[in-house]
């Protein structure tokens, strides 16, 4: 049973997600919150699989919550929900240690989905919506370095180099084996080979590195 905790500063809100996901069998809310600060006190006292965090909130918001969260090193991963995908604070969020995030108007079913593939320890960002916030965001990264690329790239092959640029695009594992001909199992090797060689944490890590390196255009 994957154990969720809600985070939101509207009930409605709140119950609306409470109701969609007490209604699989493999999902149960086990708490909820209505600030970052009441999150992060609830779950260090009893840690959830996931949590599904709001960004803006009263009191702490959802990225220092989640900042708190990942270092408390509770095995909890946190989903960001917002309305807005140009939100400057999502991309805030994945650098504090998220797990990807979601539309809150996304279908219940790609929600449902996102939980379980956040809880199975895969990241989620939602494609349709990772390019246009990370051209919202990335003027704002540091400048790479003027002595030359970022020297872990030199341990990349360029098969390692393509399916990471892929990845930045917000492609889905098939359709990177689509477009580089190549296996879905021979995508998830080099994914995995990315995360270690990079020692990323996840494929939102990948995401933000390839941005930052520019091994994605900016």
């Amino acid at each position: 049973m994957i154990r969720v905790f809600l985070v939101d500063d509207q009930s409605l809100v709140r119950s609306g997600f409470r109701m969609l996901i007490e209604a699989e069998d493999d999902i149960e809310v086990v708490g909820e919150a209505s600030d970052g600060a009441e999150a992060v006190a609830a779950l260090i006292e009893d840690p959830a699989d996931v949590v599904l965090m709001d960004i803006r909130m009263p009191v702490m918001d959802g990225v220092e919550a989640t900042r708190r969260i990942v270092r408390a090193d509770l095995g909890t991963r946190v989903l960001v929900l917002t309305t807005f995908d140009l939100d400057e604070y999502v991309f805030a969020a994945l650098k504090a240690g998220a797990s990807g995030f979601m539309l809150k108007d996304a279908r219940p079913e790609e929600l449902l989905s996102a939980i379980r593939d956040v809880a199975a320890g895969d990241a989620v960002v939602a494609p349709s919506a990772t390019r246009r916030l990370l051209d919202h965001v990335v003027p704002s990264l540091p400048a790479a370095p003027a002595t030359g690329p970022d020297p872990r790239l030199d341990v990349l092959t360029d098969r390692e180099l393509e399916v990471l640029t892929e990845i930045a695009t917000g492609a889905t594992n098939s359709e990177i084996g689509a477009r580089l001909y190549m296996a879905e199992g021979t995508v998830k090797t080099h994914i995995g080979r990315l995360l270690s060689k990079l020692q990323a944490r996840d494929r939102v890590g990948l995401v933000l590195f390839a941005y930052e390196t520019g091994v994605a255009g900016r």
